[in-house]
């Protein structure tokens, strides 16, 4: 869970003018920050926020802890996201397959050589946040909302799963797509690789032709591949996942391979985007007076 809802939840508590100010303006970036990560749009983020935080007010106050307030906030944000929400012009018309999101023999050849380079290669660590951000709006809106939830604002898969109220495996498999999909689409954007493909013949043969390079990996590799989320996240049973380490340090493009996905995740969890100075004080003052008129206490001049 982001640490400025947990603060926000303890400066509420206080209920002097100071410490609501500083809640607002921890929970407009929440807010808007989530918004942008989801919609792209900073209109629509603005909007977003002023509008779940106006009629949040009454709410804040009846909050216990700082998970009943992140399930609430990301549910009725989401909510308001999803109703206005403009369809992306990156993102594919159909979820891809596993095959798909597999990597072929050549990108993992790549991905070897990279790695024989050392981390200073990798062109997201000069600050390619924008990349980064285009690279999550390009994957299915479905992928990305779990992806964004779990991954970038901290929650945990029971609590991806109430917001979303689907079930916890759901949850799960979603995740690991998002996180596949994304790690494909910042290579793509990295190497230059175009957006979309006037020739659809020509991209369904590419596409069959690299789903049979894929094809042409181990067992051991595709059965990892589908597994490597759980792994991560420490999920796997003992055995199994001592049956997953063996073959990744006996195979040298899983391992290169999982270094890439753990770098595109952890890009994920630092990235954010906060709101405008410009638009945040006049709104948060409008909100700091209504809270504290709700709670009938002294408005500070």
């Amino acid at each position: 869970m982001r640490p400025e809802l947990i603060r926000a939840t303890d400066l509420l508590r206080l209920k002097t003018p100071e410490a609501v100010e500083e809640a607002i303006g921890l929970l407009q970036n929440t807010v808007y920050s989530f918004s942008m990560k989801v919609c792209g749009h900073p209109e629509d983020a603005e909007d977003t926020m002023q509008e779940v935080l106006s009629r949040s007010l009454d709410h804040l106050a009846k909050i216990p802890d700082p998970q009943a307030l992140a399930v609430w906030l990301y549910t009725v944000t989401r909510n308001r996201c999803w109703r206005m929400r403009r369809k992306s012009s990156y993102a594919p018309p159909n979820l891809l397959s596993l095959d798909e999101l597999m990597p072929s023999d050549e990108e993992l050849g790549l991905l070897l050589q990279d790695a024989a380079r050392g981390p200073e290669s990798n062109l997201l660590h000069a600050e390619q946040n924008h990349l980064l951000h285009r690279a999550i709006l390009r994957i299915p809106a479905t992928l990305r909302i779990v992806l964004v939830l779990h991954d970038m604002e901290e929650l945990t898969t029971a609590q991806v799963a109430q917001v979303l109220q689907l079930q916890q495996g759901t949850v799960r498999i979603r995740l690991h797509r998002a996180r596949l999909s994304v790690r494909k689409e910042m290579n793509q954007l990295l190497s230059g690789t175009p957006l979309n493909s006037d020739n659809s013949h020509s991209s369904a043969k590419r596409s069959k032709s690299a789903r049979s390079k894929r094809n042409r990996r181990p067992a051991e590799c595709r059965d990892l591949f589908a597994n490597l989320s759980e792994y991560m996240d420490g999920r796997v049973e003992p055995l199994t996942c001592d049956q997953m380490r063996g073959h990744i340090e006996a195979c040298p493009s899983c391992v290169a391979f999982l270094r890439d996905l753990r770098t595109a995740i952890d890009h994920c969890r630092s990235l954010d985007i906060p709101c405008d100075s410009a638009v945040m004080p006049r709104l948060r003052a409008i909100l700091t007076r209504e809270y504290l008129r709700m709670l009938v206490l002294p408005v500070s001049k």
